[in-house]
């Protein structure tokens, strides 16, 4: 994710702002066994693609926040408490 965060850096040059990124690999990255079935119609499809589209565009432009090292010690700190 960071990777492609960083691509997003180059968006004047590229054209590949964090929505054209999550457009092109939400469907790679957060894969789903509903839009592969063959009982998918191409309207529920299109739907669940552009809602991981927008899961992976918020990913993107929070990737330092959501991938930071002081919140993964707060989630490990806070998973340890009962």
């Amino acid at each position: 994710m960071r990777h492609l965060a960083r691509l997003a850096d180059y968006c004047s040059i590229t054209n590949m702002h964090t929505k054209n990124l999550a457009i092109v690999w939400a469907p790679n990255l957060l894969r789903s066994k509903q839009i592969e079935s063959a009982c998918f119609s191409g309207t529920a499809a299109f739907m669940e693609v552009r809602i991981q589209s927008v899961v992976v565009e918020f990913i993107l432009n929070h990737v330092d926040v959501l991938f930071s090292s002081k919140l993964s010690s707060v989630i490990r700190d806070g998973a340890g408490v009962s």
